[in-house]
């Protein structure tokens, strides 16, 4: 998973956790889309993905009106990658509650325990988003569904990692200075491991970027391509160093990613790129000489051809973006 380690490195995961809640059967919770939350937080233009952890009861999450129930018990981790508006409860229909309205007083608090139902089979949820760059996260969550489920009490690390947020929340008011980034940081530890999880119960068969990092060959090889992206790798010498041929991990590439490793690794660097000219003050020529442009021509005609405008317009673009995001609402 060394890959994996890598990737979120570059994505910049922050998280946090905005809704605890103990629901009553019957009950129904309509969650905001990913859209929604970032009107809501103060960030930068960034992806936002939901999760939710039950701790004690049951329910179900749904994304869509006609979507299909994903059942729910004690243990369960469900995420949103995409930023899917969707829907939480358990027992009989009723009409659901609108959160979005709630989320500025929770977020403001940084903390709110809600409770609400019919009185019935009580559920318990941990809630909570996670923030990151929404071009280089879709490398990993392209090839992820609407809805992620896993359950962590069927191990050690599982249960310590429940505990651990669990107890942490219960003591957030009394932790003093440094409470917030503590379970920022268990908000991330939880989505590694949500991860983690769910590659490794993929199908043999499966294709896609995820499938290709529990590939030895593939993982390998992509684990030094985001290690090392400005290195000047050739097949030759990402083969060598994967412990193939070349052959072999040009085919290899091909079945997971559809894609050859120097294609894959010009749009990895130029995302890079993207994401170094949208939060820094570095020339265009250090933005290329990072990411392995040993010309600025030649890194100004590549990220035209991806982004379609060059490096210095894609620049001016994102700074109006944040400057027009920071604008608060009237």
């Amino acid at each position: 998973m060394d890959v994996l380690s890598e990737v979120l490195k570059a994505v910049k995961l922050d998280g946090a956790l905005f809704f605890y809640g103990e629901f009553s059967s019957p009950w129904c919770a309509g969650q905001p889309d990913a859209g929604t939350m970032a009107s809501l937080l103060p960030i930068h233009p960034k992806h936002v993905i939901i999760f939710h952890l039950v701790t004690e009861g049951r329910g179900y999450v749904r994304v869509g009106e006609d979507g299909q129930r994903v059942p729910l018990e004690a243990g369960d981790i469900v995420m949103t990658p995409h930023g899917d508006a969707h829907l939480m409860g358990n027992g009989p229909p009723v009409v659901p509650m609108n959160s979005a309205a709630q989320l500025r007083q929770v977020l403001a608090e940084g903390r709110m325990i809600s409770h609400f139902g019919g009185g019935g089979e009580l559920t318990k949820l941990i809630c909570g988003y996670l923030t990151c760059d929404p071009q280089l996260s879709q490398v990993f969550l392209a090839g992820l569904p609407p809805i992620v489920k896993v359950h962590i009490r069927d191990s050690p690390s599982g249960q310590w990692l429940e505990d651990t947020l669990r107890y942490s929340i219960d003591h957030a008011e009394t932790s003093g200075p440094g409470g917030a980034a503590v379970i920022a940081k268990l908000s991330e530890v939880l989505f590694v491991e949500t991860l983690r999880r769910y590659i490794a119960k993929l199908p043999p068969s499966h294709t896609g970027w995820l499938a290709g990092v529990r590939d030895p060959e593939v993982g390998k090889a992509l684990s030094l391509l985001h290690k090392q992206p400005a290195h000047p790798w050739t097949i030759a010498s990402l083969a060598n160093e994967a412990g193939v041929s070349r052959s072999v991990l040009a085919e290899r590439f091909r079945h997971y990613l559809a894609d050859t490793p120097m294609g894959y690794l010009t749009r990895w660097r130029l995302q890079l790129a993207a994401q170094v000219l949208s939060s820094t003050s570095k020339s265009v020529a250090e933005v290329a000489n990072d990411v392995g442009y040993e010309s600025e021509p030649s890194f100004n005609r590549a990220f035209k051809r991806q982004f379609e405008v060059p490096p210095a317009r894609f620049r001016s673009h994102m700074k109006r973006t944040r400057t027009s995001s920071a604008v608060p609402d009237q």
